[in-house]
């Protein structure tokens, strides 16, 4: 008895991007002369509290991250989707690299005041934090990988330092954890901003308490 079915439901297609949704990232960097700089981006994932940060290797903030080893990962809400949006098609390389003017990219110095968001000083970087986006991470780089043959695309790996949050998306009568009914992050689905749904069904995973996931890199944060 064949384990397949006789009509495949899928239809092989080549799409030119594979962002079939992750969180908005607001990545703070600091720029050589002091100032700092703000790029959205959406290519990452966490793992402990460790995170991977996929840039081109062209760009100014993975220039800055290379250069100073330091960033801060802000995370917006869902409500905050028309400030992120101002920062589209802008770069905070001067002169603009050719391949970004030719797609409509625009030098801005001063991208917090393009967002119309607040720089809060940091405790263990240099780069600031964003007071309204509801989680913010301090994080330095431990390491660098190229991305394919063409040296286009890096991918940064970080270690978390510092987790901000604000008070209303802490899970009630907790220290550290997030409630995650309380928490909604802004999605990047194929170039498009999404908020998330309710939660559709029970997760068995839930059934481990999260403390059993800490790991050195916590331990290694609370000595800072």
């Amino acid at each position: 008895m064949s384990i397949f079915v006789d009509a495949d439901p899928h239809a092989r297609i080549e799409p030119n991007i594979l962002y079939f949704g992750t969180p908005v990232v607001l990545l703070s960097s600091m720029n050589e002369d002091g100032t700092p700089n703000l790029a959205p981006m959406s290519s990452a994932f966490w793992l402990g509290w460790r995170g991977m940060l996929g840039l081109g290797s062209r760009a100014k903030t993975a220039h800055n991250l290379i250069r100073t080893r330091e960033c801060v990962l802000n995370l917006p809400s869902d409500a905050l989707a028309t400030a992120v949006d101002r920062l589209a098609l802008t770069t905070g390389a001067h002169p603009v690299p050719d391949r970004k003017w030719e797609g409509g990219y625009r030098y801005v110095p001063d991208k917090f005041q393009r967002a119309g968001l607040t720089a809060t000083p940091s405790e263990t970087v240099a780069p600031p934090r964003v007071a309204e986006c509801p989680v913010s991470m301090e994080a330095v780089v431990e390491a660098v990988h190229p991305v394919g043959d063409d040296g286009g695309t890096l991918a940064f790996e970080v270690r978390v330092q510092r987790v901000w949050v604000h008070e209303e998306i802490r899970m009630a009568g907790t220290v550290d954890r997030i409630d995650p009914d309380a928490w909604r992050p802004l999605i990047m689905s194929f170039q498009k901003f999404y908020g998330l749904g309710a939660q559709v069904h029970p997760s068995t995973l839930a059934s481990i308490p999260e403390h059993l996931y800490r790991g050195k890199d916590l331990e290694r944060a609370r000595a800072l």
